[in-house]
């Protein structure tokens, strides 16, 4: 959990089959990636705050793939909803593959980040939204590089934790 981060629902990004289901994005023909919709408050948590949060969860550098996860529905992407998002988030994909360059490691970030309005979000069915909590089911196959943003960058973003 984040402070000021005050909802997130999962829903489908990035694809091109109108309202698809789960079982739709699964086959991989709907284009569409598996995604977290994030509402939070910019006077309490700074977009770069949840840039970092993005870019530590998980392997950039996998593709079309999150661990074991394999399909075009789980790659990694970012997608924005104003011009200032896409920049600041196209500047922290640039200073994340530097850092990664810097702690070793040789493969490229493959993240798609998108413009506003270059993809529709759907939301998931009821059954995927807090998911955890209903379930208790914690699965997550995503493997973390173990790099941060450099603490300059985010410092320079206006960063709160």
């Amino acid at each position: 959990r984040l402070p000021g981060v005050y909802a997130t629902s999962t829903g489908y990004i990035a694809g091109h089959t109108p309202n698809p289901t789960y079982e739709e994005v699964c086959t991989g023909r709907t284009g569409h990636t598996e995604c977290v919709r994030v509402a939070y408050d910019p006077s309490r948590v700074a977009f770069a705050d949840l840039l970092q949060m993005h870019w530590t969860c998980h392997d950039p550098t996998q593709g079309n793939r999150q661990g074991n996860d394999v399909g075009t529905q789980y790659r990694s992407g970012i997608y924005c909803t104003t011009d200032a998002q896409y920049e600041e988030a196209t500047l922290s994909k640039d200073a994340y593959q530097q850092a990664l360059t810097d702690a070793g490691w040789k493969r490229s970030i493959t993240t798609e980040i998108k413009k506003p309005g270059e993809a529709t979000f759907y939301f998931a069915e009821n059954s995927h939204q807090q998911y955890i909590a209903k379930t208790g089911n914690s699965y997550c196959s995503a493997q973390p590089t173990g790099v941060r943003l450099p603490r300059a960058w985010l410092a320079s973003r206006g960063a709160k934790f």
